[in-house]
This record gives C-alpha cells, sequence and structure tokens, in this order.
C-alpha cells in the first residue's frame, strides 16, 4: 500500500512540475515610449531635463517636491537622490509599481514615495509642495492652473515643455547637447496676491494684478515695472524703486509700509 502511495505522489510531483516547466515566466513591466495613458501618451523625460529642472526650482534638502504624472519616477527618485522628500502622482498601477521598485533598487524608497491616482482627485495635496513638477500637455497645465494660483506664494512649478497660455514663465532654460526632444523647463513662482486699493504713507496705492506683473498708480503718478517674486514686489514711481514683502493685507519695504484697504 505504502509503495503505490509513494508511486502515486511522485506522478503527482512529475505531473506538476511539468506544467510549471510549460508555464511561461511573466516578465517584468517596462514602459513603452508612446504608449496610451488617461490624458497623454507616455513620453519620459529626458534625465538632462530632469536635472535641469530641479536646478531651475532651485530644490533643496528642506523641500518637498510633487510631481504630476510621475511615469517612471525619474523625477521623484532624482529629487529623492539630491536629499527631497519628493511624491509621484500617476494614474497607471503599473507604472507606479514599477517607479516603487526603482526608488528601492536607488536606495530612497524612505524619501520617494507614489501613488495611483487620477491627479485631478488629488489638487488639496498640491498645498503640501514647495516644488511641483510635470511634463503634462498645455490644455491639461490650463485646467490646473486655477488651483496653482491658489496655492502659497513662493511655491515653485517646473514643466517641461508646455506652457499655460497668458501666464508667462518666470524663467526659461533649455538644455542642449545630449537632449535631442522635449528639453525646455519652464519655471512659474505662485504670486501673491495685490490687486486692489492699498494706504501707503498718505497716498493711495492702486494696483491691478495679471499674475506676475503688477500696473497701477500711487496717488496720480503711474506704477511702472510691476512684478512679482513670490511674496516680493518691486515696482517703480517716477524713478523711486519699491521693493517689498507681502503678507496678506500688508506689504513692507525697508522705508515704506503699505496697508490694503478694505
Amino acid at each position: 500500500m505504502r509503495v503505490r502511495q509513494w508511486v502515486l505522489a511522485g506522478l503527482f510531483g512529475m505531473v506538476a512540475s511539468a506544467a510549471a516547466a510549460q508555464t511561461p515566466a511573466v516578465a517584468p513591466f517596462e514602459p513603452k515610449v508612446g504608449q496610451p495613458g488617461k490624458d497623454v501618451v507616455w513620453v519620459p523625460t529626458p534625465q538632462e531635463l530632469v536635472d535641469r529642472m530641479l536646478e531651475l526650482a532651485n530644490a533643496t534638502p528642506a523641500d518637498f517636491l510633487i510631481d504630476l504624472g510621475s511615469g517612471d519616477g525619474r523625477t521623484v527618485i532624482t529629487a529623492a537622490r539630491r536629499g527631497l522628500r519628493a511624491h509621484g502622482i500617476e494614474y497607471n498601477p503599473d507604472m507606479v509599481a514599477l517607479a516603487q521598485r526603482r526608488a528601492r533598487e536607488a536606495g530612497v524608497s524612505d524619501r520617494a514615495t507614489f501613488e495611483q491616482a487620477d491627479l485631478f482627485t488629488r489638487i488639496d495635496e498640491l498645498r503640501k509642495a514647495d516644488v511641483i513638477t510635470m511634463f503634462l500637455l498645455s490644455s491639461i497645465n490650463l485646467r490646473l492652473r486655477p488651483a496653482l494660483l491658489e496655492l502659497e506664494p513662493g511655491t515653485r512649478i517646473v514643466s517641461n515643455t508646455f506652457r499655460m497660455a497668458d501666464w508667462e514663465p518666470d524663467q526659461e532654460s533649455r538644455v542642449e547637447g545630449a537632449c535631442a526632444s522635449w528639453c525646455e523647463a519652464l519655471l512659474w513662482i505662485v504670486p501673491a496676491k495685490v490687486e486692489g486699493t492699498w494706504q501707503l504713507g498718505d497716498e493711495t496705492l492702486a494696483l491691478a494684478q495679471a499674475f506676475q506683473r503688477v500696473s497701477g498708480t500711487l496717488g496720480t503718478r503711474e506704477v511702472t515695472g510691476g512684478r512679482l517674486d513670490g511674496r516680493t514686489i518691486t515696482f517703480t514711481v517716477e524713478g523711486t524703486t519699491y521693493t517689498g514683502t507681502v503678507d496678506g493685507d500688508t506689504m513692507t519695504g525697508a522705508t515704506w509700509t503699505a496697508t490694503k484697504r478694505p
């Protein structure tokens, strides 16, 4: 009886082994350039441009970075290698798993995290970021623009190539040489909100604002060259340049202060 059991067990083992041998191994997922995505096809940002985007944003280890449409994770992983905490939002679950694997292989999974989500469902998360990176179509950038403009003044947004219509970049930088396509980094710095009427000394400062550009009058004199760099405002009135910091309803310079009227 025992001999029969051993024979049967051996036969079952041989059958199982043969079946296993016939089952093809599943190859790890590898993305293909141009593969379709939810809103855009996947094309990786060249590594040279990833580096330039982080440099243009002046990203430091003190910053938290969010990458929108993080793909294979290269921007998040590069940021983590530079000491930043970085988080990627990606719709394709296979890409998320790939990015997580590559972060582990790079030894930065403690600082580089990823989640599978539609980026438009994670808009509130953007408030946590100091730096936002993206390689999306201009039409998607425009859908994001209202939310981006509501972020903390000084938040840095860097896009690979695609713009945001009449919100012009604060800086542009192009990678030459090895980069063959998608080689332009565009930086926007979220401006403080200053449009309205202010009291500056004994005079009325009336300001109009179009993104980072500012115009208006101080009393009856024209304000020229007005510009915002995050919370820093600079404008000129008849040869005198005013530079100050915007903090809600107050602007403060070295020798002047303005308070916003209700």
